[in-house]
């Protein structure tokens, strides 16, 4: 099986660049969980970086109204621009990306891809949008997390930031983690992950189904598999273009189904309270 150092094999520590109008709104997020770890360990630098610091007027405008008319104000190309070239002096070449609605959906396979960079440069917008001249000259690739607006590109940053920076190896835990959650490459066909399940083993209720506590491993795995690919197709179908449900997929869903509804402590558990022993 694929580990993620095979997968993302890395020698130098990733930067991110995130350059924003307001890194007060990102400043608690890249310090805490997951983002926070990873910088103490030494996986990943992320910069919060102002380019209203790169205008050169006495107002420190960075916006302004746009040729044609309309509603609105665009961001003017100086400060993004200058800001860009003096990271990429002092740091080397980033793979650039802007954050609109106009881009290309953002996709796990795109974490993957970004994980093996050593540089990634997050451009957030605000207002009406970006001069276009902008993504010309800086070779800017535009992304974007949903079909749906936003004011700014701080959360999709974040989003795209945390997708990444969890792929790269000793950051979790358990790399089996990042690996088998849904769209990874230990999901089956890189579809939606399976339900999870933890104590108490009923609650109000509802068991636990009993494959997941009766040892077998084997059953387990097999019970996962069916379950992902089932959520998968009922929920995400165009995940699996090429995955039509075959034999094998559909007797290893009977075979789960089948245990589950015949198990009589499913549904009539030992215990009165339903509490499981630690």
């Amino acid at each position: 099986m694929s580990t993620l150092l095979s997968l993302f094999p890395r020698g130098a520590v990733v930067l991110f660049a995130i350059l924003t109008l307001f890194p007060e709104a990102l400043e608690a997020y890249v310090r805490a969980s997951i983002l926070g770890l990873a910088q103490s360990k030494g996986k990943v630098r992320i910069q919060l970086i102002d380019f209203r610091d790169f205008t050169r007027d006495r107002h420190r405008s960075v916006d302004d109204r746009p040729y044609g008319g309309g509603p609105g104000m665009v961001l003017k190309p100086e400060p993004i621009v200058e800001c860009v070239e003096w990271l990429e002096a002092r740091h080397g070449r980033f793979r650039k990306i802007v954050l609109c609605p106009a881009g290309t959906p953002f996709r796990q396979s795109h974490a993957e891809e970004l994980a093996r960079e050593e540089r990634v440069l997050l451009l957030c917008g605000r207002y009406e949008g970006f001069d276009a001249r902008i993504l010309t000259q800086l070779d800017f690739e535009e992304c974007s997390v949903g079909d749906f607006v936003l004011s700014g590109g701080e959360l999709a940053a974040a989003c795209i930031t945390e997708a990444v920076v969890r792929l790269l190896p000793g950051v979790l835990g358990d790399e089996r983690s990042a690996l088998e959650d849904s769209f990874g490459d230990g999901a089956p066909g890189c579809g939606l992950d399976h339900p999870h399940y933890t104590r108490p083993r009923v609650f109000r209720g509802e068991a636990v189904p009993e494959v997941l506590v009766s040892g077998d491993h084997a059953a387990v795995r097999r019970w996962r598999e069916a379950r992902a690919l089932d959520r998968t197709r009922r929920r995400r179908p165009e995940l699996l273009p090429h995955a039509p449900t075959t034999n094998n997929d559909a007797d290893t869903t009977r075979e789960a189904n089948t245990r589950e509804a015949n198990n009589g402590e499913a549904n009539n558990p030992g215990a009165p309270d339903g509490r499981d022993a630690p």
